[in-house]
């Protein structure tokens, strides 16, 4: 099978398993919301968005970078590094955790939040995001051994199914506050048994790197190298609209502020579907670069991008179509984030005919080169809010939003170029190809 082709049917797959598991999330929020009322899906909400922070945290960033390293190792034949990598990784999230449940109670006692969710569910809370965290490593080093299937199971499929299971089973309690806690313990619980799981695969897997390259010292400095930028590169994208809320909380209406909340939060599920492509196409990018194989090289990315920009565009449509019917199952007034879900959706498409900048730059150990463009798209995000919103509301912060991430892709495009000389856009596909070069 071509890796166009494999591209396409694997990312296909992974997708559609995000999709379904995020409608059963969605679902949950809804029969919380519906059954127990609004005070406690909010409970679950600010539960959730902790656990989330801290699982980021609790790898140290080693999880931003396990795809590229066992890769690497993987195609280098150094089983012993990827090995000294993962107990380190792992370490991490051991180590974190146990810091947690040592100084997490005592910091919200300072904090006076002991009465409210997070210091009621601590426990459970704590052992979630140690699930979450061991599940981000595991996933990152499947990815890199050619399994991301696998890699994204553990997330994508069965976390949302011990989600809405849970509820049901927390159903039988007929006091809601203790059915909430219920609902989380049964979590916390299931996911331990399915993130240890997941672990035991990434064991088994492991088994089938090769070990022919010589031994050597711990690439330890090398890590910390790739990871410490990482660590900021993801907060900046997977919480870029977080953070764009948080600027546009004292800027827009909260009934606005919330329909911009929900076309965010589709933008980020939909842009899932193109983030896989770069996913499924990462070890055989990093064997050819390991190979020292340019033209592969070129190739493997071009081909990424042209698939990825194609289901880009496919979404950028399929929004702009179905997208007015799926804000309407928020409510009426909903249906004003049409166009601000369409805008936003245009960034998809910048971002894949860019190409992956970021991770090229790591491959060739310039990972800190990363961060002006970074910088950039922060800044301008704030620049831009600050013009568009206050004249044109949610459909301003859509365009500003877009802008910022054009503005970054175009950055990191230029940074690449200059700095590694290789053109990861789609033009050097269709340059290759032999097609003219767009004027």
């Amino acid at each position: 099978m071509s890796l166009q082709r494999r591209l396409a049917s694997q990312s296909t797959i992974i997708f559609a398993a995000r999709i379904g598991g995020s409608g059963l999330v969605f679902l949950t929020q809804a029969l919380i919301a519906r059954l127990w009322g609004a005070a406690l899906l909010g409970d679950y909400l600010l539960v959730t968005a902790t656990i989330n922070l801290i699982a980021v945290v609790m790898p140290l960033g080693f999880h931003t970078v396990g795809a590229y390293f066992a890769a690497d190792y993987r195609a280098r034949g150094e089983k012993r590094q990827l090995a000294q990598f993962m107990r380190r990784a792992y370490g991490h999230v051991l180590g974190t955790f146990v810091a947690l449940l040592l100084a997490g109670y005592p910091l919200l006692m300072v904090l006076g939040q002991t009465g409210s969710a997070l210091g009621q569910h601590f426990v459970p809370l704590a052992v979630l995001a140690f699930c979450s965290g061991l599940v981000h490593v595991n996933g990152s080093v499947l990815i890199g051994l050619k399994r991301p299937l696998a890699g994204y199971f553990a997330d994508a499929v069965v976390r949302p199914m011990i989600v809405l299971a849970a509820f049901v089973l927390a159903l039988s309690f007929a006091v809601p506050d203790a059915a909430f806690g219920s609902m989380l313990w049964i979590m916390a619980i299931a996911y331990l048994v399915v993130a240890l799981g997941h672990f035991g695969f990434v064991m088994l897997t492991m088994r089938t790197v090769p070990d022919t390259a010589e031994p050597r010292l711990e690439d330890v400095r090398r890590w910390w190298r790739f990871a410490l930028p990482w660590v900021l590169i993801s907060l900046a994208t997977d919480f870029f609209f977080d953070i764009d809320l948080l600027l546009l909380s004292h800027a827009l209406p909260k009934d606005q502020l919330a329909i911009f909340g929900v076309c965010t939060r589709i933008f980020s599920l939909v842009s899932f579907g193109v983030a896989v492509v770069y996913a499924v196409t990462l070890p055989d990018i990093f064997e050819s670069e390991a190979n020292a194989d340019r033209a592969a090289f070129t190739r493997k990315i071009g081909d990424a991008n042209l698939v990825a920009s194609g289901i880009s565009v496919l979404l950028f449509a399929g929004m702009a179509i179905v997208g007015p019917f799926a804000l309407m199952l928020f409510g009426s007034s909903f249906s004003a984030g049409a166009l601000p879900l369409a805008i936003l959706c245009l960034a998809l498409v910048v971002r894949s005919v860019m190409g992956p900048a970021s991770v090229v730059l790591s491959m060739h150990d310039r990972p800190y080169a990363s961060l002006p463009a970074v910088g950039l798209g922060i800044v301008s995000l704030v620049v831009l809010n600050g013009v568009l919103v206050p004249r044109f509301g949610i459909i301003g912060a859509a365009l500003a939003a877009t802008l910022a991430i054009t503005l970054w892709s175009v950055a990191l495009w230029w940074t690449a170029l200059r700095t590694a000389k290789l053109d990861v856009s789609i033009v050097q596909r269709f340059r290759r190809a032999g097609v003219p070069e767009p004027v």
